[in-house]
Order: structure tokens, then sequence, then C-alpha cells
């Protein structure tokens, strides 16, 4: 059954807490993968560091996605990012928390981002970018119905720390968009490797694409492009398309090959504030039953636009 966290380590409980015992040893001899979002052009700095501090200005941004609404145990995700561009030229800097909890396991990431951006043409920059980060992870085994004789979880993990380094590139002129990036370089194990409990992290390889159409003065039109390659896991393809009208209200689409098709909306409430939702229905088997109502995801982001910056319309990424 095609998911969207395919073969990730820590999986969402079914109707019962058996299913998901089951699920969850299955799928920690697995690759772990990365936080899913649906609008993931508006949080381009989470799966890349090169994207910190190119908005020219300081930008925050915070999103929460409630994933297979209904079904007990399903994952939840907040996230809470701020980058800017600082004094030194060409340098940008970013810091962002990511809190993912499925079933009884639950994870904070903390990264810090920090980007270096050359002049390529007129319009064009390339920025390179490095991520640290450090992962708190949490699973509560004392929460699933157990046996006697699964000696591998009687005890719970409680904050294990694993460290972790990325790396991107990012490029973009004022239409165009394209970047590549690792978020989590070393593929670090979370337990005793002789355990049927062992997670071991996977290096997920990112590229983003997009472009801005000015159709007309009041219209734009953009459409974009995720990849995500991991070892263990199909290549995961997630396509949409956006429509921009007067510098103001935002409706688009969405297709993630083989998983899901989103609807999204947003709002631009001043040039300065976003308020962006998506909705996702499952295009597989788990879509067709009676307990999960879809995806919901909303983000807020806000960018403190410098008047002498001569911005006159918010950006379009």
């Amino acid at each position: 059954m095609s998911n969207n966290r395919s073969t990730r380590t820590k999986y969402c409980t079914p109707l019962n807490r058996f299913f998901l015992l089951i699920v969850l040893i299955g799928a920690m001899s697995y690759g772990q993968q990365d936080a899913q979002y649906t609008q993931y052009m508006y949080n381009t700095v989470s799966v890349n560091p090169g994207y910190a501090g190119s908005r020219g200005h300081i930008s925050v941004a915070a999103l929460h996605r409630s994933q297979w609404v209904g079904l007990d145990g399903a994952p939840v995700t907040q996230t809470l990012n701020v980058h800017s561009p600082i004094g030194y030229r060409g340098v940008g800097l970013g810091l962002s928390i990511v809190n993912d909890k499925i079933g009884p396991t639950s994870e904070t990431s903390f990264d810090v981002d920090f980007s270096y951006t050359i002049w390529t043409s007129t319009e064009g920059r390339l920025s390179f970018g490095l991520k640290a980060s450090a992962n708190l992870l949490d699973i509560r085994f004392s929460e699933l119905n157990q046996y006697a004789s699964d000696q591998t979880l009687q005890q719970d993990i409680d904050n294990r720390l694993t460290p972790n380094i990325g790396a991107g590139v990012y490029y973009h002129t004022n239409n165009f968009y394209a970047g590549l990036s690792v978020p989590r370089l070393l593929e670090t194990t979370h337990f005793d490797e002789s355990s049927l409990s062992t997670a071991k992290e996977q290096m997920n390889f990112y590229f983003i694409t997009g472009y801005v159409w000015d159709l007309n003065p009041f219209l734009k039109f953009k459409p974009t492009l995720l990849t995500k390659l991991v070892q263990g896991a199909p290549l995961q393809v997630d396509l949409s398309a956006n429509f921009m009208f007067n510098e103001k209200f935002i409706l688009g689409a969405a297709y993630r090959w083989d998983a899901a098709v989103s609807g999204m909306a947003g709002f631009n409430i001043s040039e300065n504030l976003l308020i962006g939702i998506a909705y996702d229905r499952e295009t597989t088997e788990l879509g067709g039953t009676s307990f999960n109502d879809g995806s919901f995801e909303v983000i807020l982001r806000y960018d403190f636009i410098s008047t002498k910056n001569n911005l006159k319309s918010p950006r379009f990424f």
C-alpha cells in the first residue's frame, strides 16, 4: 500500500495497537524519511539550507499538518522557522524547529542553516547552504500492547539525541528557482544493531523547482515540482500549480504521484502576512476507508519587508 511516508521509522497506528506494533517494528528496519509537506513551496528552507536568507529580509513561518485525520495515532507535524540575510554581503542564517508525532513515537528536530550567495548574472543568484541539526527521539513502547516474549520492546526511549548535518544548493531569478539538497547526510543508527528495533537514518535527496508566469497584470501562474529519493522507498514526485489573483488570492491543486491529490488556497492579508491551507485526499486504498478523513495543513508566514528595498508586491516563492 503506497502512502505519504513510505518506509518511515515512525508510522501511524491503524485500527488497533497490535497492528501498530507490527508496522513499527517493520518500518524500523528500513530508512527514515523527513516530514511530508503539501505546501513545500512556502517551506523550502526545511529541505534546502541554501534557501536561507533568499527572500531578502527576515521571514518567519509556522506550519501545522494533521495527516490521515480520524486514524488513531496518525502523523501530526508542527514546524517553526525563521531565516534572514545578515549584515555581511551574501550570507544568510536560519533556525528551524520541527515536532513530529506518529503513534507512540515523537521526534523534535532543531536545525541551524547557513547560506552563502553569489551573483551569476544581473538577476541570477546561486546559494550554497549547510545545515546542522540535533534530533530528540522518544518512543513510548509502554503504550503498546506487549507480549512477554518481546524483550526488545520492554523499555521506553526518552530524548535519544542524534546530531546530523546537511547541504544544498539553490538558484533563483525573479521568476525561476531550482534547488538540490540532502538535509541529513549522516546515516546514523538510533538503536543497537543487534536489536530487532533498529532504525537507521537514510539520506533523502530533494530536487525542487518552479517558475512564475505573468499571464496578465492581475494574474500569475506558478507550477512547481518536488522530487524526493531515499533508499528503500519509491521515488516521490509532487506536482503543483498555483494561480495568484491581484497579488492577493492564491488557488491551486497538487498531485503526489501514486499517493494523493490536494487542493490549496492562500491569501496575502498584507504584503507581510500570508496564510495558506491545503487538503489532501489519498488515492491509495487508505483513502477509501471510513476512518480516514484526509490530511489538513495550514501555514502562516510573516515577512519583515523593509520599504527601502522597494518591494511593491509579495514574492511568489
